[in-house]
């Protein structure tokens, strides 16, 4: 009896050390499109938590635009991964990913923006972990009404700089759920303003939105909203250029990103009043672990996830953030 106990427990450890070791031999790509962006930095960095938890090893790429992105995957290849995460620079890359992941033997999921077909309809073969987009733009909307309700603003008299960057399905899902919310609320929508933005950072935003301004000086009081915070900081930024009080401006973000953040620890109250938090622990943590299930366990990820978000504020974002698992 305790001969067939110590076989047993010595086949366990064996295979346990064997687990281990196929562990070990996992590799996955986490591939991001901006890898200088805070919000990407997280999704690694709890990817990298996955990691150790399980013992594979995570290999972190920046592709920029497509041509990289090939390269990334062929990397990826030579490398002996099993497969890869992907937040792509251009969802309409779709068929060619898909493409050069099955030459390559890797498995293929994406986070954030998912990839489309050459009708632009979803790849639903991709797994896919996303952010219910529109739900979330509802979110801002109804927070922006709210503020300005809270004011005693006439909506008649004030504005809305819609930063727009249309090239990307999740940006107008956003910024056309925040447009439901507030036409919901009984904003009038001859008073919402355009201001594409060439790219998706600050600096873009604050140029697209200053076009707007200085065409309709006339109105003092404004609203901004857009694909995530560094839209909305932009537009910010640009209403402090043509002398706008930050009483006079309601913005609200998305991301939660940590140049909101720095934003709300600021001793005077910009016009940025609030931000969607969404947490890229789920978006590093949880697809890393998919992709590791996948590989290691023949476990298929869902074929969609869609993340929530959670309005916050400057007196109530570190508890938010506590909520969420970031801090």
């Amino acid at each position: 009896m305790r001969l067939w106990k110590s076989a047993i427990m010595a086949g366990a450890a064996v295979m346990i050390a064997l687990s281990s070791a196929y562990a070990a031999d996992v590799k996955i790509g986490f591939i991001v499109k901006q890898p200088e962006e805070p919000w990407f930095q997280d999704e690694w960095k709890f990817a990298e938590v996955a990691a150790k938890e399980k013992g594979f090893t995570l290999v972190k790429i920046g592709a920029e635009d497509g041509e990289k992105l090939q390269s990334a995957i062929d990397n990826l290849g030579a490398q002996g991964a099993q497969g890869f995460i992907v937040c792509t620079p251009d969802v309409k890359l779709g068929p060619g990913i898909v493409a050069k992941a099955e030459a390559n033997g890797l498995k293929v999921m994406t986070v954030d923006d998912r990839l489309v077909d050459a009708d632009g309809k979803p790849l639903e073969a991709v797994p896919h972990m996303g952010i219910s987009a529109t739900k979330i733009g509802e979110a801002v909307g109804e927070a922006i009404a709210a503020e300005i309700q809270k004011r005693g603003w006439d909506p008649k008299t004030v504005g809305a700089i819609r930063v727009s960057y249309d090239q990307l399905p999740t940006a107008v899902d956003r910024v056309d759920g925040a447009i439901a919310a507030l036409k919901a609320a009984g904003f009038p929508a001859e008073n919402i303003f355009d201001a594409p933005q060439a790219k998706t950072d600050t600096e873009a935003a604050l140029n697209a939105a200053t076009v707007v301004l200085n065409k309709h000086a006339d109105i003092k009081n404004w609203v901004a909203f857009g694909l995530n915070d560094e839209a909305v900081l932009g537009a910010v930024r640009a209403t402090e250029s043509v002398g706008i009080p930050a009483a006079n401006v309601i913005g609200v973000g998305i991301g939660g990103a940590e140049s909101a953040i720095n934003e709300f620890k600021k001793a005077d109250a910009t016009g940025f009043v609030g931000t969607v938090i969404i947490s890229p622990k789920r978006h590093g943590y949880e697809t890393a672990v998919n992709m590791y299930d996948w590989i290691a366990n023949d476990k298929a990820p869902p074929a969609l996830t869609l993340t929530a978000g959670q309005l916050a504020l400057r007196d109530n974002y570190e508890a938010v953030r506590k909520d969420l698992g970031i801090e």
